[in-house]
């Protein structure tokens, strides 16, 4: 019986410890095998977050240099969240769209007139119009709600509605460019398309906003204002009952959207009331406020590459709409979580940088790095299980998700981002104080 017992307990250990010293081996094969898998996946949303860190860097750059618009026309970093949010609901969910045309065939990636096309263009010129003056709204209401100093209702309004078409011009034909020609060279446009639409808006929302400034700030006679602001509320609100009347896939697209998008105009003045609540601490730190654009453009991007694979595998039947997350799922999630281990430091450097270049005041690599990074991976950790059951609720309720995930979690990745992102700068400045 010692005997025995001697032999099983020697037994046991040896087994212990041959599991110990297989765990780098498992682990390494894992790895290869997940990288084996994803490597393509990888390779283009890689490229595609690198492309929108540098549209968001220049959107960021240009933010922080926007002092003197920031005070002459107070309240007005309210609305840029939410505008530059919408420009990527509203084109991402376009580009989101027409990649689950293609995978399905219904689309072909030649620049052909087709019905399904021109529906979806006319609905995103309908929705930039309607949800640009609702935006300008709701930046009023958040303003009075809080007290905060800020331009009148028709200003607000009239610059929220001038900077949508000011960069719908460049960001419709860019948008449709990037998905039609992404599939026809090969590449997956869930992975690619959106980052780069992204980048395009966060580039060209800043440069919208600011000469629509400029334009309201030429028009001296308060008659012709309020004449042009009547005009574009007649027309907005006409475009969406010729939308909704003219049946079809446009229809069903402002039906779905609509309610959806108003929801995220909501949530994107709350992230620019967040940043507004501390915008003398923004202020007062150039390279934060380089940081911001930057932060929720790209947590923006992860989420949105993200909710596009997961409304594509739900429309190719990939995955089931169940609410725990199948093996396809959590490789979606090692996707993400991957990337955002990769992406955070690099937009902290890159924000740190640009203030060193520019001669700004920094808060110096470490810190940075630090709080960019320690902020998204708590962002993407809460918005992996948003995403995940937003995708199958709306599947479960037959909405396209194309028209719900993307607009909805970015939306909540916007507000959730400028409070994470302000919460931990707060709380590292004043442990680095102390």
């Amino acid at each position: 019986m010692i005997l025995s017992l001697i032999v099983n307990s020697v037994i046991f250990v040896y087994k212990k410890i041959n599991y110990l010293f297989s765990i780098p081996y498992r682990v390494g094969h894992r790895f290869k095998s997940f990288f084996n898998e994803t490597n393509s996946v990888l390779r283009e949303s890689l490229l595609g977050l690198l492309i929108c860190a540098i549209g968001g860097l220049c959107a960021g750059l240009i933010l922080g240099k926007m002092e003197y618009f920031l005070t002459a026309f107070p309240g007005l970093l309210v609305i840029i969240p939410g505008a530059i949010g919408m420009r990527g609901n509203i084109f991402g969910a376009l580009g989101s769209r027409l990649g689950s045309n293609l995978h399905i065939g219904l689309l072909s990636p030649e620049f052909k007139r087709s019905k399904i096309l021109s529906e979806n263009i006319l609905s995103s010129l309908i929705l930039t119009l309607v949800l640009s003056m609702l935006l300008g709204f709701i930046a009023k209401i958040i303003c009075v709600i809080f007290g905060f100093e800020s331009i009148s209702l028709v200003d607000f309004i009239l610059i929220s509605i001038f900077a949508g078409l000011i960069s719908s011009v460049i960001m419709l034909p860019v948008t449709m460019l990037i998905s039609l020609k992404s599939y026809e060279n090969g590449w997956d446009p869930d992975n690619i398309s959106t980052p780069i639409i992204a980048a395009f808006g966060d580039l060209f929302t800043l440069p919208s906003i600011i000469l629509s400034t400029i334009i309201i700030s030429v028009i001296s006679s308060t008659i012709l204002k309020y004449i042009i602001f009547i005009f574009f509320i007649t027309i907005s609100l006409l475009s969406l009952y010729y939308g909704i009347k003219s049946g079809g896939e446009m229809k069903k697209i402002l039906k779905q959207s609509t309610p959806v998008l108003l929801l995220c105009s909501f949530l994107g003045i709350v992230a620019g009331g967040f940043l507004n609540s501390s915008i003398e601490t923004l202020l007062k730190n150039p390279s934060l406020l380089t940081l911001v654009p930057l932060f929720s453009g790209e947590s923006g991007n992860l989420v949105s590459i993200l909710g596009a694979r997961l409304s594509s595998a739900l429309h190719s039947g990939l995955i089931s709409s169940a609410l725990r997350p199948e093996k396809a799922t959590l490789r979606n999630f090692s996707i993400i979580i991957f990337l955002a281990i990769i992406i955070y430091p690099i937009i902290g450097l890159l924000a740190e940088l640009s203030s060193v270049i520019l001669h700004m005041d920094g808060l110096g690599y470490l810190s940075i790095v630090g709080i960019s990074t320690i902020s998204g991976l708590i962002l993407i950790a809460i918005m992996l299980l948003i995403v995940f059951l937003i995708s199958a609720f709306s599947y479960r309720k037959n909405l396209n998700p194309d028209n719900i995930v993307i607009p909805v979690s970015t939306s909540i990745t916007d507000s959730l981002s400028s409070l994470i992102l302000v919460s931990v700068t707060i709380f590292i400045l004043e442990f680095l104080i102390f």
